[in-house]
């Protein structure tokens, strides 16, 4: 692999995150330019300074990602305190050890001495003690303080802390680790650092006692081949055996064999038989030879322990018959026995320097503004990140916005933040694969999806806005770019803000904005406030779509194919509608599209329901629907216009597509106003005032109340006034 300076370093443009920018055109993006200032403006000022810590403030993809991550759990809308609320707390909670009270000195070398990534599931012991809890996934990147036995038995214990919190905690031993600590020159002592999971905590009952970890079976040693002592045990114990002299005569007469071998994969959990649980890791030792560990039933939490690329030293595995060769040619498989101890060597991240130029912010629209002031000078800085085992640039902590001109070749984790402008399916993959094209301010890029099993985005269309996370960037055969994404990857999300069903209840997401401005935000998901013109019967169509992407199905030879996935759907059909509908608001009116529980939204009926009235009734139905108010996410999809003369719905269909919407909530105020004269003392005159509001155009474009006033003045019949 090559080292970090003979790598190429690109240089890549923070184009509108710098916090100085005046404002943002997309409400959520400037929503996230927001968030980042008020939270983290302090760290933030380091950036100029020549040399960035990518870990001394979030990455933007990270509070994207929060953002995305609180909507869902939400639907019903967020606001602004929850948010920031959140996004504070959380990123407290990932970087507690910025406010630990008190650090060992000898911990300090530790945690200098080697850039490791950190493990998914790892937990603090600060937050073990908080939450009261701990799960058996969890994991703990612990250091040994302190091994002795507690008086009176001979249990072993492990004093033990982390680089992270100021509490230690206390772990009762497993037996099949005592001999680690019997002897004088045990590996398990004082500053030796290990990996558990599968624990179970045990708290104290009000008062006396100490919090304790029960013991398990999982532990792995962590090894350092820069320290003369880890290098002797490798050297003398782990470096004589190579799968090649593994043999099933050995094997009877009860040899005992230790091995070293790189990750080379970890693969997915799989379940047999209905309950029993199995995961295999797939090693490769010096001599380039292949082999399977197999983990079974409560084993799989090891796996939560490797890393691809970290050096695995196996003593005393157990070897048996491979139950599957995988096309390996394997008849042999390693497995973790009741003698079996794990030592890792941690894949090292090395580093690679990022020089980053910020410039004058181009403009976009017509509400363009400038970053770092009127200053026309250029201004560089760097970012180190790290590099994964296969040597391409880990983008998961970058602090900027990725753009589609910043990918390059041997880049991964990117994330990004465009429009949908086209989608196919690859009809040459084995399996679901899709090519979607991506566009923002800067270009377009073709980003091929695998997915485990079929498409499981749900509804997606031309000119969504969508955010993905998890993309690798590669040179193919031919040298040209290419972009995937796989949806077993860790890390990997793709969310599709235009259906979101938390943006139209949450305001501090959006702008928004009048129908004539769309035709300036073409690239966008505009949120608007309209009303329904007469919506005419022939524009109603009930059509069958594929229930697992929503899109509508074709007809060949007498079968049903979905028009994206392009395979056969007959079981997976459900009937909605496909309509089409003139909006208004009061600069312009827009010819819409919607389909599914969008449009059922909009003529508030389900299909079966409309279809089973009579046509009259129909027409009348949708006579009522006329000035019906809505909330609704608007999308330029002119480039969808359906060109197979099978499909369920006619070519050529309208350019804008409703993707969400919403009811505006109307309420009836009546006001009584009562006035005294001397005439009439004995009775007011009352005057009736009904007043119906949009809950949603408090905060519209003109920043004014929009109401629909209708002053009645109710002279009641003087009998009646006397009545009262």
């Amino acid at each position: 692999m090559a080292s970090p300076s003979e790598m190429s370093q690109p240089t890549l443009h923070p184009h509108g995150d710098s916090v100085a920018t005046a404002k943002e055109e997309d409400g959520f993006l400037g929503f996230v330019a927001y968030a980042k200032l008020t939270l983290f403006s302090d760290e933030d000022e380091s950036v100029d300074s020549g040399y960035q810590d990518d870990s001394a403030r979030p990455s933007w993809s990270w509070i994207v990602s929060r953002i995305l991550k609180t909507c869902v759990s939400y639907p019903s809308g967020v606001t602004t305190a929850i948010l920031l609320s959140d996004l504070f707390q959380a990123w407290c909670e990932q970087r507690k050890y910025l406010t630990s009270k008190k650090k060992l000195e000898w911990m300090i070398p530790l945690k200098r001495r080697r850039r490791r990534t950190r493990l998914p599931n790892t937990v603090t012991i600060d937050s073990i003690y908080e939450k009261n809890f701990l799960s058996s996934n969890s994991c703990l990147e612990a250091v040994v303080f302190d091994s002795f036995l507690l008086p009176g038995t001979k249990i072993y214990m492990l004093s033990l802390g982390d680089l992270w919190s100021s509490s230690t905690i206390d772990l009762y031993l497993h037996r099949r680790y005592y001999k680690l600590v019997e002897l004088d020159n045990g590996i398990l002592r004082k500053g030796r650092e290990i990996l558990l999971t599968g624990c179970c905590f045990r708290p104290t009952k009000e008062g006396s006692g100490h919090h304790r970890l029960l013991p398990t079976e999982y532990l792995v040693i962590l090894l350092d081949e820069d320290e003369d002592e880890d290098a002797m045990l490798l050297g003398a114990q782990f470096c004589t055996d190579s799968f090649s002299t593994i043999s099933p005569d050995a094997v009877k007469d009860g040899s005992v064999f230790s091995f070293y071998a790189r990750i080379e994969a970890i693969g997915s959990l799989e379940v047999q038989g209905g309950s029993l649980q199995k995961r295999q890791i797939t090693l490769i030792d010096n001599d380039g030879i292949k082999m399977k560990f197999l983990l079974w039933g409560e084993q799989v939490l090891l796996a939560n322990l490797f890393s691809v690329g970290s050096m695995l030293a196996l003593d005393t595995p157990f070897i048996a018959n491979a139950p599957d060769s995988g096309g390996m040619g394997e008849d042999i498989c390693l497995e973790y026995g009741s003698a079996t101890q794990l030592y890792i060597v941690p894949f090292v991240e090395h580093e690679e320097q990022i020089h980053l130029t910020s410039t004058q912010m181009r403009c976009h629209g017509s509400n363009s503004s400038c970053i770092l002031g009127q200053s026309q000078n250029l201004k560089a800085s760097q970012v180190t990140l790290p590099l994964n085992s296969q040597g391409s640039i880990d983008f998961s902590n970058y602090p900027f916005r990725a753009y589609v001109n910043d990918l390059t070749d041997k880049m991964t984790s990117v994330s990004l933040y465009g429009v949908v402008t086209n989608m196919t399916r690859d009809r040459d993959a084995a399996y679901a694969v899709f090519s979607i094209t991506i566009e923002d301010t800067t270009g377009a890029v073709v980003v091929k999806l695998h997915f485990v099993g079929s498409w499981s985005l749900g509804r997606l269309g031309h000119g969504h806005t969508v955010y993905v996370t998890g993309l690798n960037c590669a040179l193919n055969r031919k040298k040209r770019l290419e972009v995937s994404w796989f949806e077993r990857d860790s890390g990997s999300a793709f969310v599709n803000l235009s259906c979101l069903p938390a943006l139209l209840n949450s305001s501090c997401l959006y702008r928004l904005s009048y129908l004539s401005d769309m035709s300036r935000q073409m690239n966008a998901t505009n949120i608007c406030c309209v009303s329904l013109n007469l919506v005419e019967l022939h524009h109603v169509r009930a059509v069958l779509s594929h229930s697992i992407c929503c899109h509508p199905v074709i007809e060949i030879d007498d079968a049903v194919q979905c028009s994206l996935c392009l395979i056969r759907c007959d079981s997976e059909l459900i009937r909605c509608f496909h309509l089409e509908v003139t909006v208004t608001d009061e600069s312009s009116s827009v010819f819409a599209w919607a389909t599914g529980q969008t449009a059922c939204e909009l003529l508030q009926i389900s299909p079966d329901e409309f279809f089973e009235l009579p046509e009259d009734e129909q027409a009348m139905y949708l006579y009522t629907l006329e000035k019906e108010r809505f909330m609704v996410a608007i999308v330029n999809s002119s480039r969808t216009q359906d060109r197979n003369p099978k499909s369920c719905i006619k070519r050529n269909f309208p350019g804008w597509e409703i993707t969400r919407c919403q009811k505006c909530r109307q309420r009836s105020i009546t006001v009584s106003l009562f006035r005294s004269s001397a005439s009439a003392s004995s009775f007011g005159l009352c005057v009736g005032w009904s007043i119906r509001l949009c809950r949603q155009h408090l905060s519209g474009p003109s920043s004014s109340l929009r109401a629909r006033h209708r002053l009645g003045p109710q002279t009641p019949h003087r009998g009646d006034a006397a009545r009262r």
